[in-house]
């Protein structure tokens, strides 16, 4: 990977893919399901927002553009169930789970069991993207010269494994071991990375609330007392490092690669887990080869700034101290001070100046606002706000810069 920072994207000012669904929109995806409405109707009211939302975002001054993630049901979209080897199963035994996956333990505490999942079946294999034609639609909505500047979320590589129980991810009699498994889904991701490139993309930021449920002393604890498992925790977070790594071998030196980092972001603005980055911080920035960290840093839950110091000069941070869970505006001096004191740590652990630190930060919501499409315990104009709010405070610490 070429030691340069990769700029534009990102931007000084970003969100994290999610936006909220109109009415509208939600009450036609209900029809749809129900058998009410055809196919047709449904597409032309998602295509109409994604159109209005682009040009919102562009309003208020963004330059990486989602389409808010607003032909998913949930923030992964359609990418495991598209591939050959894998298959949707209904009402699933609740005992395939980890029962101290933070959002699997999340569920059961409440009385529920996840209701359906996507499990591996038989050999892996990419048989056509279900990205691509969600980003060619939203390039025809926007400039031809902005098209680079798009951005489409993708599901993490490790989504389908961490959730499920030791031997119980993928059969045995198709995958021998964990390394042969994570290769076939590396495969896919390189496929699915080429046709998206191949069609203009080049921006692209993997979803991943995985990588901090390794943060959290409670799913450690139950990993550690879990007889089933045969490699530590810390052995698996280096095979998750060492997926991501084989799946973007590959990209193109001008292919911008983000991955989002944060504790669950489900209905009603809850999250799953709590913890700082400090005991995955040297591995996470160090080891995986991504240009940016999208990181949640909203609250005291994801711990404080310090191990930013392990950040490398030729990467980029996003630092998301506004929240998207609540619409309570956050004071922006206070934000914009916070933002100084990361600078200042990554700026000591590469003993540069605070404002060259500056020069590998921008600002965020710290997750989307609708990872599910009933969307967050906030409204249209509290998202606005929000969105507003990280902007301007993107234009007082970095002037003149998108």
């Amino acid at each position: 990977m070429a030691s340069q920072l990769h700029h534009n994207p990102p931007f000084r000012a970003e969100h994290l893919g999610s936006l909220l669904r109109t009415n509208e929109l939600l009450r036609t995806k209900t029809a749809f399901e129900q058998g009410q409405v055809p196919q047709t109707d449904l597409v032309a009211v998602e295509d109409k927002d994604i159109k209005e939302i682009a040009e919102t975002q562009k309003k208020i001054g963004y330059a990486a553009i989602s389409d808010g993630e607003y032909r998913r049901h949930m923030f992964w979209g359609s990418f495991f169930p598209g591939l050959d080897g894998f298959d949707e199963v209904k009402d699933i035994d609740a005992d395939v789970f980890r029962p101290y996956a933070p959002d699997v333990a999340a569920f059961l505490e409440a009385g529920n069991k996840p209701g359906e999942s996507v499990i591996c079946t038989g050999k892996i294999k990419h048989v056509g993207s279900t990205y691509v034609d969600d980003f060619k639609y939203l390039a025809s909505v926007v400039p031809p010269e902005e098209v680079k500047n798009l951005k489409i979320t993708l599901a993490a590589p490790n989504w389908y494994h961490l959730r499920y129980k030791e031997g119980k991810a993928y059969p045995k009699d198709v995958y021998a071991s964990d390394d042969e498994y994570f290769g076939d889904i590396a495969k896919a991701y390189q496929e699915e990375l080429r046709i998206l490139y191949d069609a203009g993309c080049r921006n692209v930021q993997f979803d991943d609330p995985n990588l901090a449920y390794f943060c959290s002393e409670k799913m450690l604890a139950g990993w550690k007392a879990d007889p089933l498992n045969v490699i530590s925790a810390d052995e698996t977070f280096e095979k998750y490092i060492k997926q991501y790594n084989d799946l973007l071998s590959k990209r193109p030196a001008d292919f911008h690669v983000g991955v989002h980092i944060c504790r669950g972001n489900f209905v009603g603005s809850r999250h799953f887990s709590e913890g700082g980055y400090d005991r995955i911080a040297t591995k996470l920035f160090r080891e995986l080869n991504v240009d940016t960290y999208y990181l949640e840093y909203d609250t005291p839950r994801a711990g404080g700034f310090e191990p930013l110091k392990e950040l490398p000069k030729h990467k980029n941070v996003i630092l998301g101290v506004v929240t998207s869970k609540f619409a309570q505006l956050e004071d922006k001096e206070e934000m914009k001070k916070r933002i100084y004191d990361a600078a200042k740590i990554i700026a000591e652990g590469n003993h540069i100046s605070v404002e060259e630190a500056l020069k590998q930060v921008g600002v965020s919501p710290q997750c989307g606002f609708a990872s599910h499409r009933e969307g967050n315990a906030i409204d249209w104009d509290g998202m606005i706000a929000k969105l507003k709010l990280v902007r301007e405070i993107a234009n007082d610490i970095w002037p003149n810069e998108l």
